[in-house]
């Protein structure tokens, strides 16, 4: 596909790396010369200086030859125009990054009246990724498939942990909730398991299942695990503000800690029903004053990855149960594993996910596409949800009679709406979900599979 990224910052440099391995023909515009170097010399794409959403950069762009514009600059009235220019201009599929949460309520609109093929809010999908953890108590991540039909949710192996020295064959015989281990990380190296694979302590494993059967075994494993009922959050970003939304909607008690004084009176007009704090959070004594030892979650959510991580390290030696950093810094992101702190959220990284799985399924239209598309394991597995609508040769075949290539395991079938975690016996017929976890780059599609 002929891609064009209006954008060069976090998000936009983010999506190039996805896309480029991706072997799509990549151009990137910015108004900036110095980003669009720091690009072009990690990547072979081409670029243009100007701004994304004038005529003349435009067509020097070629997006009237374009399958897909995606518009990622940090203003979300350029970000618009752009895709409206583009849809003038000729680009079949325009896709805007648009922040703002006076928007948010009214985005169906704009988007079917400006002829946007989708919108992106990358601050509102870390929201929902931290509520979904916090839904989910034992859960250092959850990601959803078949409309929250299947869930998929990492857990560390912390020592105690009763599945430390089981093989994955022993686990399964051993505890009756059907549940399936689908991949593993451990010392920054990630596998997709067999039935001998043994777990190790501090393993980080994904399992997926019924959202039934995954409360049972987490709660098996760690019975003294406690609802989200308070919660205490650092810095008042607009990932804050959604996220405070979404708790007061579940009558969960929250608290923004926050140093700018009219960043705090803006929040408290806008969140009733949130406690908003004018403080420094580096303050230790503030901290203990507003009783971060009694929180059931801490959450760290300033424009700082090195404020966010050293905030989260204090609550976690307080006990907190559950604390969330917000990491940008990808190499950053890799290094807090090591000091204990296992629930990092990235929204460039959540943003290049569901655009990802946007071109893919455009790129291969009518091919068995892919309808969800999550990133685990520090990117290198991806887990793909397809839905079977077209002729393929291993359909209503057993799984132990084709010939799956390696690094590929189907994990679940979903069929008439209910998951079936799959085996030997599992066939694939019209009409299911299927779904896939692989290396990253195994798959285009579902046939891909053999």
């Amino acid at each position: 596909m002929n891609i064009v990224v209006v954008g060069g910052g976090k998000v936009g440099s983010t999506l190039v790396e996805q896309l480029s391995n991706e072997e799509h023909d990549i151009t990137v515009v910015d108004v900036n010369q110095k980003v669009l170097t720091n690009i072009s010399n990690r990547y072979d794409i081409v670029t243009v200086c100007g701004n994304g959403a004038a005529y003349p950069v435009q067509i020097q762009a070629g997006v009237e030859k374009a399958d897909l514009i995606i518009a990622t600059t940090s203003m979300d009235e350029r970000n618009i125009l752009c895709c409206m220019v583009a849809g003038q201009v000729g680009a079949k599929y325009t896709i805007a990054r648009v922040r703002n949460p006076e928007y948010a309520s009214h985005m169906q609109y704009l988007q079917d009246n400006l002829k946007l093929s989708m919108s992106i809010n990358p601050e509102q999908e870390a929201a929902k990724e931290i509520m979904r953890i916090l839904h989910f108590p034992a859960a250092i991540r959850v990601n959803q498939f078949m409309h929250d039909r299947v869930e998929m949710i990492e857990i560390r192996l912390s020592e105690g942990n009763p599945l430390v020295g089981l093989s994955l064959g022993e686990m399964k015989n051993r505890y009756s909730q059907n549940v399936l281990v689908c991949a593993v990380s451990r010392d920054g190296k990630s596998y997709i398991p067999g039935g001998n694979f043994i777990l190790h302590q501090d393993d980080h494993i994904t399992l997926l299942g019924s959202p039934a059967d995954l409360n049972s075994f987490t709660k098996e494993l760690i019975p003294s695990i406690r609802k989200v009922k308070n919660v205490m959050i650092v810095g008042g970003s607009r990932i804050a503000h959604y996220l405070c939304d979404m708790l007061a909607e579940h009558g969960v008690k929250t608290k923004i800690i926050d140093c700018d004084e009219n960043r705090c009176r803006e929040l408290s007009e806008q969140l009733p029903d949130t406690r908003i704090i004018h403080g420094d959070a580096r303050d230790r004594e503030l901290l203990q004053e507003e009783g971060v030892e009694r929180m059931d979650a801490f959450i760290s959510l300033t424009g700082l990855d090195e404020e966010n991580i050293i905030a989260s390290m204090y609550a976690s030696s307080c006990g907190v149960p559950k604390v969330i950093s917000k990491i940008s810094d990808r190499d950053m992101a890799r290094m807090v594993d090591r000091l204990g702190l296992d629930i990092v959220i990235s929204p460039k990284t959540l943003t290049a996910d569901l655009i990802v799985r946007f071109v893919r399924s455009i790129a291969y239209a009518g091919k068995n596409t892919v309808r969800t598309l999550y990133t685990i394991s520090d990117g290198s597995i991806e887990v793909m949800e397809y839905f079977v609508d077209g002729d393929l040769p291993f359909i209503g075949k057993p799984l132990s009679d084709l010939p799956i290539r390696s690094n590929i395991l189907i994990a679940c079938i979903i069929r008439d709406g209910v998951p079936l975690i799959a085996g030997g016996s599992t066939s694939i017929c019209q009409g299911d979900s299927v779904i896939v976890v692989a290396r990253k780059g195994r798959l285009k599609s579902l046939a891909d599979i053999v």
